[in-house]
């Protein structure tokens, strides 16, 4: 388990990270979202030890990763969002190199190495210098020099970030794979990344934590921000009107489309409008074309959860 708490790192006055706190906890994937700049890769250098808070703590297991370094570093495997890899050398020779550093027995450091190259995906090029290897196979080499040792958690930084199609679906394979046996932490920004994935979801925006919950916690946590579209034969004027004066709309937007008027409806939390829209309408003699109510998708919630954060700040 990683205990987060209160975590601080300022440069020069501005906040990477401002006074956040969370709990990792075993055999769960997790992702790691925000937009470019939120402080996500500052977080992920601060709980590997690569960076020094300016402020909190971080605890691995129980081990303070500022006090007892070594302890707390033997229980974290890591993949930056650049893989540190040494490019004259082959994948086999970087893993065995790695390995030791890692202080895995010399009774087992062969059985590891094959082990992770297997995992990776990299026994077809494990003699194959690294600078000769395409992106994914680098990424891959990465991702095994993460998991030597048998780390309880791993920590992966973007890991799909310039990847193709192809090789980004394969990434997320083996990444549920090490969900199986490990704790993951997924750093992205790639929202249908961290969906296909994850088991919880923490939303940083601006340094802070704005949320932490399953996906589907996240979805229900903002049920009551349901959209309604649509579709009515009548003039917009006479349409917004009517949305104006039902209650339950809380925003609304509306526009002409040829012969119809279409309209995206935020509901209030709680609240359903379908039956008393439908007589409002009615009323006004507007028939209705089409009616379809669905709920925010993970990229609705994550721009409102972090604008919102945005717009705070600036007042």
């Amino acid at each position: 388990m990683i205990e987060i708490s209160h975590l601080v790192k300022t440069y020069g006055g501005h906040y990477a990270v401002k006074d956040l706190s969370a709990t990792i906890r075993d055999g769960r994937i997790y992702g790691f979202l925000g937009p470019n700049g939120a402080g996500k890769s500052t977080t992920m250098n601060i709980i590997t030890g690569y960076l020094a808070p300016t402020a909190g703590e971080v605890k691995i297991d129980g081990h303070d990763i500022m006090k007892e370094p070594e302890a707390a570093k033997q229980e974290i495997g890591y993949l930056p969002e650049v893989p540190p890899l040494y490019q004259d050398m082959t994948v086999e020779e970087y893993l065995r190199f790695a390995a030791r550093l890692k202080r895995v027995p010399a009774g087992r450091l062969a059985g590891e190495v094959e082990r992770c190259t297997k995992l990776a995906g990299l026994e077809e090029v494990k003699r194959r210098l690294i600078a000769n290897l395409s992106k994914g196979y680098k990424q891959r080499v990465g991702l095994a020099q993460a998991v030597l040792g048998e780390p309880r958690t791993i920590i992966l930084d973007e890991p799909t970030v310039g990847l193709d199609p192809k090789q980004m679906i394969e990434m997320r394979e083996l990444i549920r794979s090490l969900g199986r046996k490990h704790t993951v932490i997924l750093s992205s920004h790639i929202l249908s990344e961290v969906s296909a994935v994850c088991d919880e979801i923490l939303i940083i925006s601006r340094g802070e934590l704005v949320a932490s919950d399953t996906p589907q916690g996240l979805a229900e946590k903002r049920k009551g921000a349901l959209a309604l579209k649509l579709s009515v034969r009548g003039s917009r004027e006479a349409l917004e009107e009517t949305l104006r004066n039902l209650p339950g709309a809380e925003r609304f937007s509306v526009r002409q489309e040829k012969e119809e008027t279409v309209a995206e409806i935020h509901e209030s939390a709680g609240q359903d409008i379908r039956e008393p829209l439908f007589y409002a309408l009615a009323e006004k003699k507007m028939p209705i074309l089409s009616m379809e109510r669905s709920g925010e998708s993970l990229e609705e919630i994550f721009l409102q959860l972090t604008e919102k954060t945005g717009e705070e700040e600036r007042r």
